[in-house]
């Protein structure tokens, strides 16, 4: 086994196994500061991790999702330690015929979602948030290595 393969066998087991996990995600602000420049925004959220990517509901109108159609680059960071960039896009809405499969999960692992998801209102959406790249910690050394440098594009370890 790689060390790349090492690393997505740890984040399965950190974020991933169909369970409900709370991230940071960072956006670039919509407002900038007063010199002009921008400034990030970062707020807790509700994932699930699947194959590279975090799954987020959320409102198309909070400024998460308004921030992200202006800028799609982001950051998320967890407790179990890990950190990584990558690129979120809108799927749409939730209830969108091409959002099923995610939609059953939502329920599935969302045990708040029946209750708090909005799902009716068109404007509940999916954020998809494919990794790019970041490190993840292993402080029990299962696989080896304490740290992983993880280049999702390209699939290997630095």
């Amino acid at each position: 086994m790689s060390k790349y393969d090492d690393a997505i066998k740890l984040m399965e087991e950190s974020c991933g196994n169909g369970k409900e996990v709370i991230i940071a995600l960072a956006t670039i602000s919509l407002s900038a500061n007063a010199a002009g420049n921008p400034c990030p925004a970062v707020r807790m959220v509700c994932a699930y991790y699947e194959d590279g990517a975090y799954y987020v509901s959320t409102h198309a109108k909070k400024n998460k999702a308004l921030e992200i159609e202006k800028n799609n680059e982001v950051s998320v960071c967890g407790m179990d330690g890990y950190a990584f960039r990558g690129m979120a896009e809108n799927l749409g809405w939730v209830k969108d015929e091409k959002n099923a499969k995610i939609r059953e999960k939502f329920i599935k692992i969302f045990e708040w979602f029946d209750e708090e998801g909005g799902e009716d209102d068109p404007n509940s959406i999916v954020l998809r948030i494919t990794l790019t790249e970041g490190t993840i910690f292993d402080n029990e050394k299962k696989y080896g290595e304490h740290k992983y440098e993880i280049d999702f594009i390209n699939k290997v370890v630095k």
